[in-house]
């Protein structure tokens, strides 16, 4: 948003006059000032607060479900498929397998959920008054850091009751949870703007979200997966996300350093684009909410 003024006319002002003020919409292929988002860093804080306490309002548990909901996944996907399926965990426990796989993927599930529907859950508020719109999918994937703290959390007591202790690689793992943000952030961009245009995908996107649960190597290895298509599976910057989070904490699996700067490099390019059409969408769609 850019605001300009009507300049002073010419020789002595008549006593009525008053400069007019002209708001206009940022360029449409532009991404959303830093400075203007800065400006608006304690609404941000607001949204994250909120989502947070609404999430867990009116439940019996409260925030407890923040440790409750890591240990029942475990638990359903530690009995089908390392009790069952006997899936292979390169040397793990597969509780502490599946569950350092779960954690950062439960974050990159929820931030881009939330993100995606960010723009229609506050269509009251985006209706009346004017703020960055990408402030909205910006909140919605901050909030689930609390979540995914949490979830590390319990995943560290978990070490303690199987007697695994991290190695020097766990330094790394602000890396990768900064990159899941960056993932989580460009990844719901691109929903949510197309979620103006395309409503369905708001009913679609679980389905389209469970798929790609099974195409990364959460519940299984990568080595698992057959060499013919491990090139398209490194593709995927999730997978170098819940590869590298799973070596940080256990130290179990390959880092490869190369194939996850081109993960990364492909996750900006999903950032920086996600973030034109996001603009892009908002004024084209808005007033269709």
């Amino acid at each position: 948003m850019t605001i300009s003024t009507t300049p002073l006319p010419l020789g002595p002002a008549p006593a009525d006059w008053e400069p007019d003020l002209l708001i206009q919409p940022s360029r449409p292929w532009a991404l959303t000032e830093l400075r203007e988002l800065w400006q608006y860093r304690e609404l941000v804080y607001f949204l994250v607060v909120r989502e947070i306490n609404v999430r867990y309002r009116q439940t019996k548990l409260g925030w407890g479900w923040m440790v409750a909901r890591p240990l029942l996944t475990m638990l359903m996907y530690g009995l089908v498929f390392g009790g069952v399926l006997k899936v292979a965990t390169d040397g793990s426990p597969y509780p502490l397998f599946v569950m350092a796989g779960m954690v950062p993927w439960t974050y990159f599930y929820n931030a881009v959920t939330r993100s995606t529907t960010s723009l229609h859950d506050n269509v009251h508020v985006v209706s009346k008054v004017y703020f960055p719109r990408v402030v909205l999918p910006l909140a919605g994937t901050i909030s689930g850091a609390v979540d995914m703290i949490a979830s590390l959390l319990v995943f560290l007591g978990m070490m303690l009751v199987y007697r695994v202790m991290p190695g020097p690689q766990l330094l790394w793992l602000p890396v990768f949870f900064a990159a899941s943000v960056v993932v989580a952030l460009g990844a719901g961009l691109w929903l949510a703007g197309l979620a103006l245009r395309f409503r369905d995908l708001t009913f679609a996107l679980a389905f389209l979200l469970q798929l790609l649960l099974f195409a990364t190597p959460v519940l299984y290895p990568l080595s698992q997966v057959p060499e013919r298509y491990r090139f398209l599976y490194q593709l995927n910057p999730v997978t170098g996300i819940v590869v590298g989070t799973r070596w940080a904490l256990l130290g179990v699996g390959d880092m490869h350093w190369a194939m996850f700067a081109v993960q990364m490099g492909i996750a900006a390019v999903i950032l920086v684009t996600g973030a034109y059409v996001f603009q892009y969408m908002v004024r084209a769609r808005l007033d269709t909410l």
